[in-house]
């Protein structure tokens, strides 16, 4: 065991919690190799993003792992639609232009709900162009609402996309009837057509789906990245000759040979050799784990300085990595279904309006006649046509987004934002979250006839060639005591213990405790447990078989972390700690902030489980993580955030990122949630608000006392009713 992995309790283990000093983000996963002490160069640890688009994986589903073909389907910017349909920002963007410049003709040449304006004027044909133009914006503009609903009814789900296409749909179909009416029927009188208001529904409808959409951008590139943690080939061994297959073709039973270096290209069983295979970046676990003959290995690991020959066990959708791509894929194919504010009040405003349209229609028929009770059917419909609704949830996400944004956080999910007032439990990881993430000396002693000035200065002349978050530590523990590192010649790596070399002519070793223990170098044992069980990594210095010192490194709590936690309880929301740590250590970092739920010695899927468990029993989950190994769990949370300085496929997985890393901007974004939730809540009432009144005014319910409301009014208030719903987003701020 090197140097490098000791960690709290339990020297054997270290945890991607204990490893707060590396950016796995920004670690490319070939140099992982056996985390040896000596041979790690973290200024070479530059993750090639580029080798990540050649990968084959549909969601869900990473079977073949295929690197020549990547489906980028519906990972980029796209917006899930209803009924499990997909439309890219770009075509709402697109849509929307082209929608607007075909628009605007519509609204010079056509009346406005029966009003002229000032600038509106006709000329001989003109009719004829607003019909061509209209019909262009029902079936160009207007395809998105018309497969949402045709989607939302199949579901028997009608929402948002549904109450616009019977607006658009009631309002084209009519005043197709009016203009054949009109020109060739010769009826007596004019009947007013909608194509002012057809128009102009689709245009406000595409802007505010573009706004919303444009607001909350989520690349949703988790499952590519998690795909890219393997290679793109495989040495297999046939009939005593090693050849390099794609990875496509590797089959389970098959022989394969894995160099010093080299990721491990699927789950398999060591046949022969021995090595340190780090498995961080796909477990979670920061260590380099010694492996032998009979030992498993995960694909996407990193092998270490040995060259293992192995037998594949699980490929494709049958591999470790395979399982964690299922887990977020699936979670966030659960978490897609949750329905919205306004798709709620929309499905109440299209099954109002329907009745509502259908009883005026039945009773002026019977008082007024057919073209009464046709005219009043279809202003009721139409008036229900939600401009200010279809903007209300838009502008409010733009607004939050925006000041989420200056404040360090990045909104992916705007649904987060309506969940945000229902959390009552937080689940978090520890390193990165509650800890800074970078390793501190804790304790230096000297013993026998050394000081502790000396003791640290023939550490740092042994850790001073390396660039390991332990190294570091000692190194900068040496520059605020103004220590000058001793000079050290012919440092070697002890493989799987520490370190040795010649400082000032005599023979010194960096080693772990289990390595006192196996040679018989007495120690003080009881000053060890100590230190480990307050989640220290303890380091000694040796010469020869006598122990002339030790350091204990551990992980420093962020200052906001204690109050962090004291503010989550004063809020009644309970704080879970999930990490793959020792129980001891965890527990040790719990009591330094103040006491709080310890889950420990915890797997992707054990983390992913809690979730859910936690949401079946009645709770509202926020879960806060940074690594790969958090993946599942961030996606399957009610909110899923990701730190910032964590992995990539952690972000992706998440519905709000910590840019600044700050435990307090969890509290800003639960702060701006409920906010935010109160502006939707008054835009929401402030758009159905008028649908309420107007629609029993446009059925006639007020008819006997001589109050109708006309088109032209309905839409001047409808007109108001955007405007005061536009007003008070903007007036949204980031304030309690």
């Amino acid at each position: 065991m090197s140097h490098d992995e000791m960690s709290g309790m339990d020297h054997s283990q270290m945890s991607h919690d204990e490893m707060p000093g590396m950016d796995h983000s920004q670690m490319s996963h070939d140099e992982m190799s056996d985390m040896d002490h000596m041979k790690m160069d973290h200024s070479e640890m530059n993750m090639d993003h580029h080798d990540m688009s050649h990968m084959d994986m549909s969601h869900g589903n990473m079977a073949g792992m295929d690197h020549m073909n990547m489906d980028h389907g519906d990972m980029d910017m796209d917006m899930a639609m209803p009924g499990g349909g997909h439309m890219h920002m770009s075509n709402f963007k697109q849509k929307f232009w082209v929608s607007l410049i075909a628009a605007v003709p519509v609204f010079v040449l056509s009346p406005f709900m029966g009003l002229h304006l000032p600038f509106q004027f006709t000329f001989p044909g003109s009719d004829w162009i607003v019909l061509i133009l209209s019909t262009f914006l029902y079936i160009y503009g207007g395809e998105p609402f018309l497969s949402g609903a045709k989607a939302e009814l199949k579901d028997k789900a009608p929402a948002m996309m549904t109450l616009i296409a019977m607006g658009i749909s009631v309002a084209y179909i009519y005043s197709i009837y009016a203009f054949i009416a009109n020109h060739f029927l010769s009826p007596q009188g004019h009947v007013m057509d909608f194509f002012w208001e057809l128009a102009s529904l689709i245009v406000i409808m595409l802007l505010g789906h573009w706004i919303e959409m444009n607001a909350v951008m989520s690349a949703g590139n988790a499952l590519e990245k998690m795909a890219a943690l393997l290679p793109g080939s495989a040495h297999v061994v046939d009939n005593g000759t090693t050849r390099a297959i794609p990875l496509s073709d590797l089959q389970e039973g098959a022989t394969i040979q894995i160099l010093a270096g080299e990721k491990i290209p699927a789950d398999a069983r060591i046949i022969s050799g021995t090595s340190a295979v780090n498995e961080a970046l796909v477990t979670g676990e920061a260590k380099a784990v010694e492996k032998k003959a009979g030992d498993t290995i995960i694909g996407g690991a990193v092998n270490g300085n040995g060259t293992l020959t192995a037998t594949v066990t699980g490929t494709g959708e049958n591999g470790y990595l395979a399982q964690v791509a299922k887990l977020v894929s699936e979670a966030q194919a659960e978490k897609s279904k949750a329905e919205t504010m306004a798709d709620h009040v929309s499905r109440w405003l299209f099954y109002a309006a329907m009745a509502v349209g259908l009883i005026a229609f039945f009773t002026w028929l019977a008082i007024d006649g057919l073209d009464t009770g046709l005219e009043r059917m279809v202003t009721v419909l139409v008036i229900a046509c939600p401009h200010s609704l279809g903007l209300a949830i838009p502008l409010v996400v733009a607004r939050s987004t925006s000041l989420a944004a200056t404040h360090g956080l990045l909104i992916r999910d705007r649904q987060a934002l309506e969940s945000a007032k229902n959390i009552d439990t937080i689940l978090m990881d520890k390193t990165g979250t509650l800890t800074e993430g970078v390793f501190k000396v804790h304790t230096l002693a000297a013993f026998g006839d050394a000081d502790e000035k000396t003791v640290l200065a023939e550490f740092a002349g042994l850790e001073q060639s390396s660039s390991h978050p332990l190294a570091t530590g000692i190194l900068d523990e040496a520059k605020a005591r103004e220590v000058t590192p001793a000079s050290a010649e012919d440092v070697q790596a002890l493989q799987g213990v520490g370190l040795t070399g010649t400082v000032n002519g005599r023979t010194l070793a960096i080693v772990t405790a289990a390595y006192l223990d196996e040679n018989q170098i007495v120690y003080d044992k009881a000053q060890f447990k100590t230190l480990a069980g307050a989640g220290n990594s303890v380091s000694y210095l040796i010469e020869d078989k006598t122990v002339r010192g030790l350091i204990a490194q551990g992980d420093e709590i962020k200052p906001a972390a204690k109050s962090f936690i004291a503010q989550l309880k004063k809020m009644g929301i309970t704080p879970i700690m999930l990490t793959g740590d020792n129980q001891p250590a965890a527990e040790a970092v719990a009591a330094q902030l103040g006491g709080l739920e310890v889950r420990a010695e915890l797997k992707p899927e054990d983390k992913a489980r809690i979730v859910k468990e936690t949401q079946a029993a009645g709770h509202t989950v926020m879960m806060v993580g940074d690594g790969i190994n958090d993946a599942p769990s961030l996606a399957s949370a009610n909110i899923g955030v990701a730190i910032g300085a964590g992995t990539d496929v952690a972000i992706d997985s998440a519905d709000v990122v910590l840019v600044k890393s700050d435990p307090q901007d969890i509290l800003n974004f639960l702060t701006l949630g409920r906010a935010t939730s109160r502006k939707m809540t008054q835009n929401l009432w402030w758009g159905a608000g008028y649908n309420i009144l107007a629609i029993p005014l446009a059925a006639g319910v007020l008819a006997g006392v001589g109050i109708i409301l006309s088109p032209a009014v309905g839409a001047l208030v409808m007109s108001l009713s955007t405007v005061i719903v536009a007003i008070n987003a903007m007036t949204l701020k980031m304030t309690a």
